[in-house]
């Protein structure tokens, strides 16, 4: 890119020869300009910095969501999903915008919390359940 651009062709014949965004050779030659060779070591794609969607007082309004059912926000579920808890933190205000579960995730992971899916266990409404249950399995 750097060479093509030296000899003077332009970013959007570059982008087509390599197969690539004009924004992407327009962005290199501009890292190039402003940190030189430095601009050409492999670096990370992650973000420098992340946004706290929660601050403590979410995070602790948050924490005492998860402390109730899903059905007292009207859903037909027992079971926190991430999704789910997205889906009602916005809901109740504790996020301005929607979020994503791994939004979720990763705010409980700071606070210590590690999320595990729920289970669900197989349950009847037959009184001798637990008895003939006992009795299939030995």
């Amino acid at each position: 890119m750097l060479l093509a651009s030296a000899a003077g062709q332009l970013t959007t014949a570059i982008a087509r020869t390599l197969r690539c965004n004009d924004q992407t050779v327009r962005n290199a030659i501009y890292a190039f300009h402003a940190r030189g060779l430095a601009a050409l070591q492999p670096q990370s794609s992650r973000p420098h910095t992340t946004q706290a969607t929660f601050d403590a007082a979410g995070r602790d309004r948050l924490q005492a969501l998860l402390h109730q059912r899903p059905r007292t926000f009207g859903r037909p579920t027992s079971l926190w999903t991430l999704a789910l808890v997205a889906e009602i933190s916005y809901a109740q205000g504790l996020t301005a915008r929607q979020v994503s579960g791994e939004t979720i995730r990763a705010t409980l992971a700071q606070m210590g919390v590690h999320w595990k899916r729920a289970k669900h266990w197989i349950a009847s409404p037959d009184p001798a359940y637990v008895r003939k249950q006992h009795g299939a399995i030995g």
